[in-house]
């Protein structure tokens, strides 16, 4: 789920976890398997909850954190292993079983289809095989149901977040506001599935989950901007066409990153006869520039501003008029932040001291930090300075991907790395209930790790050329929109993520150049939450609801 934070993920070696007891023969019916045979990256490139910054030193405001190298682990006897890993890829029949669920009072009979699909080269060598699960619908006719491919971002993120707390007709229980439970962590049915709907296929990108390269010089293949996209698109063609769903209504879901590769995909895809319904962006990024600040570029200081002043209305840190209506004090905020604020930032050193203590005033009154932390930030509050800051009275750190956790910093609140207590508080239950769950109901049986999150797709990622700045999907997007004049999107933001800011989504949005028939295709949905908006189980119901009249407006009747 925006100062330059170098965020980088942390490739989990994960058991399967023995936490649900065997589903009774009623629910669940299995059929058996066949035998059948030198870029440094934008900071918010991940912003999933399974990543936390390397150690290192504490950091002052706007300062840029040294990038680290990752080392491979040691062997057994100390030796580090090759780095060019090779993996199998013998193509094996997908494990399918058969489940029901009752949703919305109606009893829904389904299938689920959990396998490794081959993505190859011209000439045919598989280059990378992409673990799936995919989950239809029985009985339906395959032609008329819509069809979902969703995936979660990073990138270096697999798609456990959306499978398991939004979208899969099974999902992990957290307390009611999406805090941790108490192990051992437990499955339940999620009732706000839009399995009802739209049949769902969750994707895992490569090297992520049980997707893997052939070995790694071919994952750098895939590990890129363009090499992502076109991997994705190459598995979404190969799953159409292997399942015979040309002529089904489609759509992408993609979470943070997820949303640049399916603004990428729409416009690939568009080019090669295959066209999508809709695209659902939540937590969204595709302009990387809007939520970068780095020295120079304040518009991204800007564009943050306003998830500052909700978070910190959250903690009850506002003036008490500003607390009335918190719907007026946002669009207040709004507009300050495009005139005020960055007529100050843009007059840089030629500020007066009278005008300097002015913003400095206001940039308090609507942050909830101190007068001296903004005058020691420059005026310009990147995410780690006003993570640390907002409750330094309280010794706690607020949450990156969602403000309203809390925590105490691990190593102390003094002398600490950048630490996302919302990150640490969804990995361990989403992780270890995945694992029981893919073995113990959808059968499938490996031996291989799960990489929740992969460092090295993360730090071997291919961000581009600097000469063409900042990584951009947007042109992506408008172009698959204008050749396509029914593809509509549905934008999702969360007013308490730091990752992906709302107000720098909506501002993506409103400069794609984009003719006043073409706009009336974006519509939006707010959420009193953080980048997984259905982490808070109010929320997940309003995401099912928005997620299926999206659907039943766009696909033919």
């Amino acid at each position: 789920m925006r100062h330059i934070v170098l965020v980088l993920g942390i490739a989990f070696a994960l058991a399967a976890v023995s936490q649900q007891p065997n589903p009774p023969a009623q629910r669940v019916k299995k059929t058996a398997p066949s035998n059948q045979p030198d870029q440094r990256k934008p900071s918010s490139a991940e912003p999933n909850p399974t990543e936390q910054a390397q150690t290192q030193q504490p950091q002052k405001p706007n300062e840029k954190p040294e990038e680290t190298k990752p080392s491979a682990a040691p062997s057994a006897d100390g030796e580090k292993p090759t780095q060019n890993f090779k993996y199998d890829m013998t193509e094996v029949a997908p494990v399918v079983t058969h489940h029901q669920i009752t949703v919305g009072g109606k009893l829904l009979h389904y299938t689920a289809t959990a396998g490794r699909m081959p993505i190859k080269d011209e000439g045919g060598t598989i280059d990378a095989e992409m673990f799936y699960v995919a989950y239809t619908l029985d009985g339906a006719e395959a032609n008329t149901r819509p069809l979902t491919f969703a995936f979660n971002g990073g990138p270096g993120s697999a798609s456990i977040w959306l499978h398991m707390g939004a979208l899969g007709p099974r999902k992990v229980v957290m307390q009611p506001e999406g805090w941790m439970p108490a192990a051992p962590y437990h499955l339940e049915d999620n009732a706000s599935t839009p399995l009802d709907r739209t049949d769902l296929v969750l994707v895992d990108a490569v090297g992520t989950g049980w997707s893997r390269p052939a070995d790694t010089a071919r994952g750098k293949k895939f590990w890129g901007v363009k090499g992502d996209i076109a991997g994705f698109s190459e598995f979404i063609r190969m799953y159409v066409t292997r399942n015979e769903r040309w002529s089904s209504p489609l759509y992408l879901l993609g979470e943070s990153y997820g949303t640049t590769r399916s603004a990428g995909i729409s416009a690939y895809l568009q080019d090669r006869g295959l066209a999508f319904n809709g695209i659902i962006l939540l937590s969204s990024i595709l302009r990387f520039n809007t939520v970068e600040t780095t020295v120079g570029n304040d518009e991204a200081y800007e564009l943050t501003f306003p998830t500052y002043t909700m978070i910190a209305a959250y903690h009850k840190k506002l003036a008490p008029d500003l607390m009335q209506d918190l719907a007026k004090t946002r669009a207040d905020v709004e507009k300050w932040v495009l005139t005020d604020y960055s007529a100050a930032l843009q007059k840089g050193d030629t500020l007066t001291p009278q005008e300097r203590s002015t913003i400095i005033d206001q940039i308090a009154r609507y942050s909830g930090l101190s007068k001296a932390d903004v005058d020691e930030a420059n005026l310009r509050i990147d995410v780690r300075w006003f993570t640390h800051r907002l409750l330094a009275d309280q010794k706690v750190r607020v949450g990156r991907l969602d403000g309203r956790y809390t925590g105490p910093d691990p190593q102390g609140y003094l002398d600490t790395p950048f630490f996302d207590p919302s990150g640490s508080a969804s990995t361990p239950p989403y992780t270890s209930v995945f694992n029981d769950y893919v073995r113990r109901e959808l059968g499938y049986k490996t031996d291989m790790p799960y990489n929740v999150s992969s460092r090295e797709a993360n730090q071997n990622w291919d961000w581009g050329k600097a000469t063409e700045g900042f990584p951009d999907t947007a042109p992506d997007l408008r172009a698959a929109m204008v050749k396509n004049p029914y593809l509509k999107v549905l934008v999702m933001e969360g007013y308490y993520d730091l990752a992906t800011p709302y107000f720098a989504s909506t501002f993506t949005m409103d400069h794609m150049d984009l003719p006043a028939d073409y706009r009336k295709n974006i519509s939006y949905a707010t959420y009193e939450a953080g980048h997984m908006v259905y982490m808070r189980q109010t929320e997940l119901q309003k995401m099912k609801k928005d997620v299926v009249s999206f659907i039943d407006a766009t696909s033919p009747k």
